[in-house]
């Protein structure tokens, strides 16, 4: 039996999003305040801030190997976020667009590549691509033409992959090869009519969890798509979620209301009745070097200046 969400903490974020459960804890961004969080073990305890970055922080994955080290969709592109605060840019991909960009949601598959999603500041059409940091510490685009990115998430064998281009109200689902990383073609998983579908976690038995923007609503769909279940909460734009082991935490959003209620921009929790796993750690050669003392790291696309942050209220 699945319990109603009840927010936990006095806290409440502008846009909270990129909720992960290590393993060993869990973190999760505000992205336009550029703050990582962590969520301590007392659900009464107030969040703490991991790092501060003057840059839009979509989401994160702790590096494989560097304790306290993380990669992060942040800013135009993709750093590594040390335990100092120090970022060392791994690529900006995004800093020659036409128009404003920034990184959006961003999760490591089970492999270990991190995938990055990235959006217009004014959610313009199309404007948005999807990246990927492969193991060798190149980044490559995977996708264009997308929207708002969210997600992506990733079944536990990284065999599929759930993308939402959220402003077209759709998930789509692409087969993964295991060696390559390459994408093989699309199908439609879930397309929302009301609300947007945002945040999403895939449990043990492979059904997708979605936070549906807009509604108030976070729904479970079997693998095949069929709708199983829905929880409703008393905050009108779910963003992100995590499970930690039966727990679904879920974060939401005040940004873009002109009247937020007491638990708009809470973090909330569940029990479930089916599991989850830890997310993934990223692993990357040239992310080790920068984990280091020794230095920024060489990038592998653009690394002009980031342009400043924007005020923007998509997700």
């Amino acid at each position: 039996m699945t319990a109603e969400p009840r927010p936990t903490r006095t806290d409440r974020l502008e846009l909270g999003e990129g909720i992960r459960w290590t393993g060993s804890g869990v973190v999760l961004v505000d992205i336009l305040a550029g703050r990582l969080l962590s969520a301590p073990d007392d659900p009464t305890a107030p969040l703490h801030t991991v790092a501060q970055l003057p840059v839009p922080l979509g989401a994160v994955a702790p590096l494989a190997g560097h304790a306290g080290t993380w990669i992060a969709a942040a800013g135009t592109g993709i750093c590594v976020l040390r335990p100092d605060g120090t970022v060392h840019w791994l690529a900006r991909p995004e800093d020659n667009a036409r128009t404003a960009m920034r990184m959006n949601d961003a999760v490591a598959d089970p492999f270990g590549r991190f995938w990055a999603g990235s959006m217009a500041y004014d959610a313009e059409e199309g404007a948005g691509s999807l990246y990927r940091l492969d193991l060798d510490g190149t980044v490559v685009r995977v996708l264009e033409g997308i929207t708002v990115p969210n997600g992506p998430a990733f079944t536990p064998d990284g065999s599929v992959m759930y993308l939402a281009d959220s402003a077209r109200g759709v998930v789509r689902r692409y087969p993964v090869d295991p060696v390559t990383a390459d994408l093989g073609t699309p199908q439609e998983f879930v397309a929302v009519g009301e609300g947007s579908p945002d945040g999403m976690v895939v449990d043990v038995e492979g059904a997708v969890w979605i936070a549906v923007w807009g509604t108030g609503t976070v729904r479970r769909h079997l693998p095949d798509g069929t709708l199983d279940r829905t929880l409703r909460l008393p905050a009108r734009q779910p963003a992100g979620l995590c499970l930690a082991h039966d727990v679904l935490h879920i974060t939401t959003a005040r940004v873009g209301l002109a009247a937020p209620g007491p638990d708009d921009g809470a973090l909330f929790s569940a029990r479930v009745p089916v599991p989850g796993t830890p997310t993934p750690a990223a692993r990357t050669d040239l992310a080790r070097g920068a984990a280091t003392s020794g230095g920024p790291a060489r990038p592998t696309t653009g690394a002009a200046p980031a342009r400043p942050a924007a005020v923007g209220d998509q997700t």
